[in-house]
């Protein structure tokens, strides 16, 4: 289209509807923006499933502290009844 040319109207036509179908992907974008309940729940989604991924890592290994506390029991129960014995 030039400046000395009308338009023609099937091109007008065209131009409406990709301006109209911007416009519907803006206001859809801006729509989901201002939701706050909806970007609250995927925030709460996603971290939810981190939680889940987190816990499911730990649970393949053998936490550490806990091979160590349940050990120290041990001794100490073998201590107490060594006691119990001799006394």
């Amino acid at each position: 289209m030039s400046a000395d040319t009308p338009p023609d109207p099937q091109q007008l036509r065209a131009e409406i509807a990709r301006t109209r179908a911007e416009l519907g992907a803006t206001v859809e974008a801006l729509a989901a923006r201002v939701d706050v309940k909806a970007r609250a729940k995927e925030a709460a989604a996603q971290a939810a499933g981190e939680v889940k991924a987190r816990v499911k890592a730990q649970a393949r290994r053998p936490a550490p502290l806990a091979v160590i506390a349940a050990a120290a029991v041990g001794i100490a129960l073998i201590i107490v009844a060594l006691r119990r014995r001799q006394a």
